[in-house]
């Protein structure tokens, strides 16, 4: 009988089924991993869930030696194959990293990543399968201006129209600057009209605050039902930032505070196909104690929906809670009734950046009082 060693690694942490939750540590840092982060989910034509994520061998920072690696679930995000597959090699001088997974109208599935090679030099990369995952294109430069841009996990999206677009953070980092360093962030997007073949930057930037010491950082997009795209933004100003823009992405509003209080932490935003409300994840701060607040601590983990277009958000439930926890760099995935998550979730006696842990539960329980 074949033992699925990869469910024995996976059931070292414990599977919890709380409050309407489902959570299972799939990802665990071990001995030459010390970290499994930022990946995404994708429905494939056999019924099979891929996920592909940043699989580190380097050491656990974000310039550490990283690839892409993939795994699969038969039974709808339960359980996972027990051995990585290389999705994409680690094919730049410091790592490739942050994963987004889309469906295209052509049936191919796209594959974004970053390609970092350095604090000056950092851009999206895009490959394309057409044999569901099996085999991967040539990689396709999407940031053609050179620099040092953050595309988040989960980040791509294909809009209505069929364009694509990255919604970016540049940073104007200097030589010279110590490892780590990250200038203030500006947000904007690079844009495709045909199906990712040639790309180029949106004609508006949305400059940070000025109180901002790091800007405008790691941007996501949802399109609204008006046709509007909303692009939300982490700072450090105490809540998420949303911009507004009419034209598919070309140009942006005024950064503006939202209501989604929460640390130096990204957000996700997405919607539920089956009842069209958005739902969000990230770290609300709008109950917590100030050693948390004042810390940044990127905790609680908390789940709501907006019937409104993200003017105001309802049915609050945390998804995690550890006053130690880090939780962050969300992929969501919407599996029938079920939502599908991933997160990064390390703390509590592991490096923050370390595990990539998956939860999920059913949308009756989401819309529940």
């Amino acid at each position: 009988m074949r033992v699925n060693k990869f469910i024995l690694i996976a059931l070292s942490f414990p599977l919890l089924a709380a409050n309407g939750v489902t959570t299972l540590a799939v990802l665990p840092p071990v001995q030459g991993n010390p970290r499994n982060t930022e990946g995404d989910f994708i429905r494939l034509r056999d019924g099979r869930i891929l996920f592909v994520y940043s699989k580190f061998t380097g050491g656990g920072e974000d310039h550490a030696t990283a690839h892409l690696a993939s795994r699969f679930s038969r039974d709808e995000g339960q359980t996972w194959s027990d051995q990585d597959h290389v999705a994409v090699p680690n094919e730049a001088q410091m790592n490739v990293m942050s994963v987004s997974l889309v469906r295209l109208r052509s049936g191919e599935i796209a594959l974004f990543y970053v390609r970092k090679n350095s604090l000056l030099d950092a851009r999206t990369y895009m490959r394309l399968s057409k044999d569901e995952s099996r085999t991967w294109s040539e990689p396709v430069l999407c940031i053609p201006d050179r620099g040092y841009y953050v595309l988040n996990n989960g980040r791509a999206t294909q809009l209505k129209s069929g364009r694509l677009v990255l919604p970016v953070a540049r940073h104007p980092n200097k030589s010279g600057e110590p490892e780590g360093f990250v200038a203030r962030g500006t947000a904007m997007c690079y844009l495709s009209d045909d199906q990712g073949k040639t790309w180029r930057r949106s004609r508006g930037i949305i400059e940070p605050p000025n109180a901002s010491p790091s800007g405008l950082q790691e941007p996501g997009i949802v399109e609204l039902k008006d046709g509007r795209l909303l692009m939300y933004m982490r700072t450090s100003l105490g809540s998420q930032y949303f911009s507004w823009s009419r034209d598919g992405g070309e140009t942006w509003s005024e950064a503006v505070p939202s209501s989604l209080l929460s640390p130096l932490s990204p957000a996700t935003i997405k919607r539920i196909p089956k009842t069209g409300d958005l739902l969000a994840v990230w770290n609300d701060h709008s109950h917590v104690d100030d050693a948390i607040r004042t810390g940044g601590k990127r905790t609680p983990l908390t789940i709501a929906i907006s019937r409104d277009e993200g003017k105001t958000w309802e049915h609050r439930k945390n998804i995690a809670d550890d006053p130690e926890g880090w939780y962050c760099y969300t992929a969501v995935a919407f599996i029938g009734d079920r939502v599908l998550l991933s997160y990064n979730a390390g703390g509590s006696g592991l490096p923050r950046l370390s595990r990539s842990v998956m939860s999920y539960f059913d949308l009756k329980w989401l819309y529940s009082e």
